[in-house]
């Protein structure tokens, strides 16, 4: 056999597995709680509404459906996309404007081998969300952290960042930033730190990536204006996924942004599977058409919040003093941070000994910080298992932080 290594192409040997999949691999033991991975609640899916979407398509739309379709997306799904925007977001765009995707994950592969070549600058979230990390890191990005808190990436950080790296004539290429209910924090960027967005992308002329899988599974209080919506020069590119608000299994997405952007996407995307299977777009458009979404948004909401008080509620309960954790207002994770001196990475395989599992914090920094951090998921488990799961692992803790003080808790 040939030398694999030597002669892989440099993005193969850039990029990583995925931590989450590889951990996900050791929490399939009997009776394991799991915490890590970021699944919808499949007791949610729509199962019947899809069956009769499905036999109807089927019956009377087998031609279309089964057949290749645009590179764009279909007419059908793009049309339904565009009514959605204009009525939940008061955002008015065109089909040009829309690129349909073989879900979120895709759009950001297409955003990064559009923009970056190796060793380019990219402004990420501390932390930030682990799948764009990845992407970013296989097309070689030179990635520069800034530091989130409960409004979202702290905007004057930002602007010193940028200020240096135009000073040094690094051409910086975009900004990224999950700006609801984040992956991982769960934190939100406010409206004043959206507007400062905008307005920076505007001064230093850099890009904004919007990525916006959960900004409609919102529990209480009101949404932000997107930063599409508050940008007028064509500097935001807005991602989106129908995985969270939907169902993950159709992996279906898309993109928002300024026409000549969508228009480069679209040339990319044509390499890389041709189009999205039509099948589910026409699904979803009808989905969509038929009032559907925002009723199974509102259930969705309604059962994860119940979900996510459930692990409030058990963490105050059982962690010991020392751990902090946030209270997302929406999406499907909350953020633990430890004892400056404890090691969420080391303590793991303690944890899987103790039978509950969680995703390292340190995965989601893009230099590997943060090991005392860890992201814990809600939507999936059952509220039985997120309070046995929340007992196990303050279990866990207090013991860890036994061993670090040498004292009995």
């Amino acid at each position: 056999m040939i030398d694999l290594v030597k002669n892989l192409a440099s993005v193969n040997r850039r990029t990583k597995a995925s931590v989450i999949r590889e951990l996900l691999k050791m929490t399939s033991r009997p009776g394991m709680i799991s915490f890590a991975g970021g699944m919808p609640d499949p007791d949610c899916f729509p199962n019947a509404e899809l069956a009769e979407i499905f036999s109807d398509i089927l019956k009377h739309n087998s031609k279309s459906a089964l057949q290749y379709g645009s590179t764009e997306g279909t007419a059908e799904l793009k049309g339904e996309i565009l009514k959605y925007l204009q009525r939940e977001e008061g955002i008015t765009a065109k089909p040009e404007n829309i690129l349909v995707t073989t879900a979120s994950q895709q759009a950001l592969d297409l955003v990064s081998k559009a923009f970056i070549d190796p060793a380019d600058p990219v402004i990420v979230e501390v932390p930030s969300y682990l799948g764009a990390l990845q992407v970013f890191a296989s097309y070689g990005a030179k990635m520069y952290g800034i530091p989130c808190d409960d409004d979202g990436m702290r905007t004057d950080l930002l602007e010193k960042q940028l200020a240096h790296l135009k000073k040094e004539e690094e051409h910086y290429k975009f900004i990224y930033s999950v700006t609801d209910f984040q992956n991982p924090a769960g934190v939100t960027l406010s409206e004043e730190r959206r507007r400062k967005f905008v307005s920076m992308a505007k001064k230093y002329k850099a890009l904004i990536i919007e990525d916006l899988p959960y900004r409609q599974v919102r529990f209480e209080g009101k949404n932000a204006p997107t930063l599409y919506k508050l940008d007028s020069d064509g500097n935001v590119i807005s991602l989106f996924t129908f995985s969270k608000t939907m169902v993950p299994g159709f992996r279906l997405g898309y993109i928002l942004a300024h026409e000549d952007i969508i228009a480069r996407l679209g040339i990319l995307k044509q390499t890389t599977d041709l189009c999205t299977g039509a099948f589910q777009q026409l699904v979803a458009a009808e989905f969509m058409r038929r009032g559907m979404l925002n009723k199974h948004i509102a259930k969705v909401c309604k059962v994860y919040k119940s979900k996510r008080d459930v692990m409030l509620a058990a963490l105050k309960k059982y962690m010991p003093e020392g751990v902090e954790w946030t209270s997302p207002q929406g999406g499907l994770f909350l953020w633990v941070r430890l004892p400056a001196n404890m090691d969420a990475d080391t303590m793991f395989p303690r944890a899987l000994d103790n039978k509950v599992a969680y995703v390292i914090g340190s995965a989601f920094h893009h230099d590997g910080s943060g090991k005392n951090t860890m992201r814990l998921n809600f939507s999936y488990p059952t509220h039985e298992q997120i309070e046995e799961g929340i007992h196990r692992l303050a279990d866990v803790i207090k013991k860890e932080m036994c061993a670090a003080t040498r004292s009995c808790l």
